[in-house]
């Protein structure tokens, strides 16, 4: 992990927990000394520099993240030294399009835009009460867990208009912590069941708007 700021330590932090072997670099002493009991190991390099990026054994990890977005030249030479050394994928944060660009073109295998992302998914949250959370799976395919409003209290899930109507299928239903069904499943939902749902994103908002 290169940058052990806000978003490069949490990253980093978590990688941990998970039980990953997690190495953080940055140049600041006190971030690496905050990090230092958390990481398999912290150390001050500057990554703008290939060779001390391979000296700290950053050209055996399987993957790089290049974590800070406002030095955009350490961002860049960060990236482009990962590749160099021999790092077989590398992620960056970029905080601008014409960053993006750069990083493409380097060969960045995944380009991360936190702050839009994230903005992205609470609005999304706020827009419709219902919706309590959402992930998205690619090629416009997306699971969103609806929170089961009172209109739909009783009513057997076989009976939902999701499958015909708006070609989604449910994946599952949620009482508190127990799964209670899915499609074809004789259920009847309560108020404040979660449903969960997976389908294209135009369906689900047209689904969202029906209730």
């Amino acid at each position: 992990m290169i940058g052990l700021g806000n978003f490069g330590s949490t990253v980093a932090n978590e990688l941990q927990r998970f039980g990953n072997h997690v190495i953080g670099i940055d140049i600041s002493e006190s971030r690496v000394a905050n990090h230092a009991s958390m990481l398999s190991q912290a150390m001050i390099v500057d990554a703008r520099d290939d060779a001390a990026l391979r000296e700290a054994g950053l050209g055996e990890c399987a993957i790089g993240v290049v974590a800070m977005g406002g030095d955009l030249e350490a961002s860049i030479l960060a990236a482009m030294n990962l590749k160099l050394i021999g790092v077989p994928k590398v992620w960056a944060k970029a905080s601008s399009k014409t960053h993006h660009r750069i990083l493409s073109k380097l060969g960045v295998d995944r380009i991360i835009h936190p702050e839009v992302e994230v903005g992205q998914h609470i609005a999304q949250v706020l827009h419709n009460p219902l919706v309590r959370d959402y992930v998205s799976l690619g090629n416009g395919f997306h699971v969103v867990n609806f929170r089961v409003p009172e209109s739909l209290e009783g009513k057997s899930l076989k009976d939902l208009p999701h499958t015909k109507k708006f070609d989604l299928r449910c994946i599952g239903v949620m009482r508190g912590t127990e799964f209670v069904g899915d499609d074809g499943a004789d259920c009847r939902l309560e108020h404040e069941d979660r449903l969960l749902l997976l389908g294209h994103r135009k369906n689900l908002r047209s689904f969202a708007g029906s209730l």
